[in-house]
Order: structure tokens, then sequence, then C-alpha cells
């Protein structure tokens, strides 16, 4: 299973297609397709039938973006992201300011 340097309660910085420039957090990451959703971001329609649980309808939620699509934004802007060992424990770092992430 590849890993994903972004991971799910990030807040991300879109890079490109039609929602370039947004930001917003990453809701679910999935690791096998190397993609994630962001909120608010990558807004699709969908007809749904109705279930004992949704009354149907046009519905409009999230779709998935490739990961290469997104960055890691520190201060409104994307930056990569590295790993460093801190105290014997492997951390995620910002390229840009060594910061790390967490």
């Amino acid at each position: 299973m590849p890993k994903l340097k972004i991971k799910k309660g990030d807040q991300v910085v879109i890079l490109s297609g039609d929602d370039k420039g947004k930001t917003g957090e990453v809701v679910k990451a999935m690791p096998k397709e190397n993609k994630v959703v962001v909120q608010g971001v990558n807004l699709v329609k969908r007809h749904t039938k109705p279930s004992q649980t949704t009354p149907g309808g046009i519905v409009t939620k999230e779709a998935p973006i490739h990961v290469s699509n997104v960055a890691l934004a520190k201060d409104g802007k994307a930056t990569k992201i590295g790993y460093k060992t801190v105290d014997g424990k492997k951390v995620r770092v910002a390229r840009k300011t060594g910061e790390v992430i967490d």
C-alpha cells in the first residue's frame, strides 16, 4: 500500500484544476487510490434514488482529488512535506520552514 504524506485533518491548498488556489481540510484519505477528499472542493452533483434514510434528488458532494494536485498549506501557502527523526520518532516536516507538523 502506498504511503500518503497528506493525512485526514490536514489543511491543504489545491495546486491544479478548476478549484486551483482554494484551501480546505482533508475529510478522507484513500492511500490505495492515491486520492484525498477535501471539504468544499471539487464539488459534483449526483442524482440519487430515494431510500428509507435519504429523500433522494440531486445531491452535491465532494469528489476525490489525486494527491499530487494538493499540497499542505502552511500560513496559506503550499509546502512540500519531508520526514525527520526527532527524539527517536519519525515526524512530518514542512520543507519551506522546517517546522514540525505533527
